[in-house]
């Protein structure tokens, strides 16, 4: 008989855990980009909602989200720095639109099941 190794419970909830979040976090951007914003102040409003994200991870969310139409980005000078505002598209709203009714329909199920 064959032994399957598994990962430790800990190590297993984390990836799960982290695996979660990811999907969240991309609903938590295009929400918060409902009005314009560059990448700090983007991280400090995320933050203050409880969701703390390092430049590691949003700097190439924002990319993704805009390489699929989904952010609109400028090059702006603010405060002697030239800054990148990022803010929803038109599919970007479409897109959030959707995915939100799909968290509540997701929510009330889970709800259900917990």
């Amino acid at each position: 008989m064959r032994h399957t190794v598994h990962p430790p419970v800990d190590d297993l909830i984390e990836n799960l855990r982290l695996e979660l979040r990811r999907g969240c976090l991309v609903m938590a951007v295009l929400a918060q980009l409902r009005q314009e914003h560059y990448g700090y102040t983007l991280r400090t409003k995320l933050a203050g909602q409880g969701l703390e994200l390092d430049e590691g991870t949003l700097y190439p969310l924002l990319r993704r989200l805009e390489s699929h139409g989904l952010l609109a980005s400028e090059w702006r000078e603010e405060d002697s720095r030239k800054k990148r505002f990022y803010k929803l598209s038109q599919a970007g709203r479409t897109v959030l639109k959707q995915l939100a009714a799909e968290w509540e329909a997701l929510n009330v199920s889970l709800t259900r099941l917990l």
